[in-house]
């Protein structure tokens, strides 16, 4: 069983930064994509960033300049930077992975952005 285990979630006021993390139970190079969720409440949840195997990266456009994700191969760790955070960025985020066609996913942690 495949586990992944957000953190780094928590208030926030806007213009702020948080640094979510997602540990996985194995190599994350044995996965085809590793990415981040967000979904909110009454919305429908949205791709945040992917990064590839090969360390292809994108993001939706919504995050596109403020949002990095990178990826510590030895510590089976994938990030989400977050920068100049907005309160329409508030939700529960998601870690998920991708092998062919099984995907995990995360528990999720909490983003609130507010003053």
């Amino acid at each position: 069983q495949v586990q992944l285990v957000e953190s780094g979630g928590g208030l926030v006021q806007p213009g702020g930064s948080l640094r979510l993390s997602c540990a996985a139970s194995r190599s994350i190079f044995s996965f085809n994509t590793m990415g981040w969720y967000r979904q909110a409440p009454g919305k429908q949840r949205e791709l945040v960033a992917v990064i590839t195997s090969g360390g292809s990266l994108n993001y939706a456009d919504a995050v596109k300049g403020r949002f990095t994700i990178s990826r510590d191969i030895a510590k089976n760790t994938v990030y989400l930077q977050m920068n100049s955070l907005k309160p329409e960025d508030s939700a529960v985020y998601h870690c998920n992975a991708l092998e062919y066609s099984k995907a995990y996913w995360g528990q999720g942690t909490q983003v609130t952005v507010s003053s």
